[in-house]
């Protein structure tokens, strides 16, 4: 259950901070979006991009980076992922499911204190 004033969970699993929690959901949904723009070759990138803007010549003229950018919006949109309090709820009912989904970025955004 979360605090209401602080918006961090308050449960065992929660004691974490709510700025850790909301590093491990970036890194998680990050971790979502990357499994599946690895497994596509270039030109499905600029399928999926192209799907997603609005004017195709525009599309055509863009560097791979930004064909990148646009089909990492498409893949996160189409993924639904829950928003942020509903994944805590997921992550305090079970931490241990999400340890293999995390890429590690959230360690290297967040100070860890001494006591976690």
């Amino acid at each position: 259950m979360a605090d209401p004033q602080r918006g961090a969970p308050s449960s065992p699993a929660g004691r974490e901070s709510n700025q850790i929690l909301r590093a491990k959901y970036l890194d998680y949904c990050s971790a979502q979006v990357a499994e599946i723009l690895l497994r596509l070759s270039p030109d499905e990138i600029f399928v999926l991009a192209r799907e997603g803007a609005e004017d195709d010549e525009r599309v055509r003229g863009l560097s791979y980076d930004a064909l990148v950018q646009l089909a990492t919006t498409r893949i996160y949109n189409q993924l639904e992922l829950p928003v942020f309090e509903e994944w805590v709820k997921l992550y305090e009912s079970d931490p241990e499911r999400f340890e293999d989904e995390f890429l590690g970025f959230w360690e290297a955004e967040t100070p860890i204190s001494s006591d976690h």
